[in-house]
């Protein structure tokens, strides 16, 4: 039995047909952990779909409505990427609610894992990149919104920068806390770039590749733009950079870790060359540094790509394991 608990309900498949985006991962990866011993049935919780008024705190409701009815253009449509069906719409909003599920379990239980989710570049008012509700922001926005929380951080480790979350906390939420903004800053060296900017009732780190999607990348309050083929080690050093610098000036209550598969070395939509073992290493290293600040995190999926389904199954499982070994000490 694991210290935690995972969210994930079969309901979580996108019905979006040949795609790289594998919409059978999430089932994927709870029966590898099942068929390893590594959880058993009692772990898991199955979350109910996202209301459309918690949707809303994040989403326009001219968006929201056109979701609901149907009624994108064609344009709207191929900016996601994905094709669009009610179905698809019922799987984010499930997707969605299982964040929110998961952001209230991790203030209990000091971590909850999301087996789904991590859909970061939707924005307010549109989607894009395979993401048509950005769940991460929904989740942080419900706690804030019930008084849970004040303050929540992104951590963001998908290959991807997250647009869509760095554009929806730009400013902050009307009902919550202004806080003063950290000086703007460039912190730079050969091998990658760190750009760190203001900070307000969310603080946002992404850690990306800095040649890859998205081409406009909106400010997060620490962007580390890292450079092709990026090593484990390179990789590391920055994270341990990034997460530092952003833990001392801001103090979360609770962090959003976003645990992308794609920085792997043989991704299909990543260029970075990071080792399956590299990632399990990330992922300890967030853990490690939020249990010894008594931080709660929710933790999201996101990308995940390889060439080999197996392996991103191998690294989304990993994250469990990850959490499991920290959280057992």
């Amino acid at each position: 039995m694991l210290p935690f608990k995972l969210v994930y309900s079969e309901k979580y498949f996108l019905p979006i047909g040949e795609h790289v985006f594998r919409a059978d991962k999430f089932r994927l990866v709870i029966e590898r952990l099942l068929g390893q011993g590594a959880i058993d049935r009692s772990d898991i919780i199955e979350p109910s779909p996202a209301s459309e008024q918690d949707v809303m705190l994040v989403h326009s409701p001219h968006y929201v409505n056109k979701l609901m009815e149907g009624s994108l253009s064609a344009r709207e449509e191929l900016q996601m990427e994905i094709p669009y069906s009610p179905q698809v719409v019922d799987a984010f909003m499930l997707h969605a609610g299982g964040s929110v599920r998961a952001a209230e379990r991790a203030l209990e239980d000091r971590i909850c894992i999301n087996i789904g989710g991590g859909f970061h570049h939707a924005f307010p008012d549109h989607g894009e990149g395979f993401c048509m509700i950005n769940d991460i922001a929904v989740a942080i926005r419900a706690m804030q919104k019930r008084g849970r929380i004040q303050r929540a951080m992104t951590v963001d480790c998908d290959v991807h920068q997250g647009n869509g979350t760095a554009a929806i906390f730009s400013k902050p939420a009307q009902s919550a806390p202004t806080l003063p903004s950290a000086s703007p800053q460039t912190i730079t060296s050969g091998r990658g770039e760190m750009l760190q900017g203001g900070c307000q009732d969310v603080f946002t780190i992404s850690l990306h590749q800095e040649n890859n999607y998205p081409f406009v990348k909106p400010a997060s309050s620490i962007d580390v733009n890292l450079p092709d083929g990026c090593s484990d080690e390179e990789y590391l050093a920055w994270l341990d950079n990034a997460l530092s610098s952003g833990l001392r000036q801001f103090e979360p209550q609770l962090i959003s870790y976003v645990a992308g598969a794609d920085p792997f070395r043989e991704d299909q939509l990543g260029g970075l060359n990071l080792t399956v073992d590299g990632l399990k290493q990330r992922d300890e290293l967030v853990f490690r540094a939020a249990r010894a600040r008594e931080i709660p995190v929710m933790v999201t999926y996101a990308g995940g790509y390889a060439i080999h389904v197996e392996d991103t199954i191998t690294i989304h499982s990993n994250t469990v394991l990850a959490a499991a070994e920290v959280y057992r000490l």
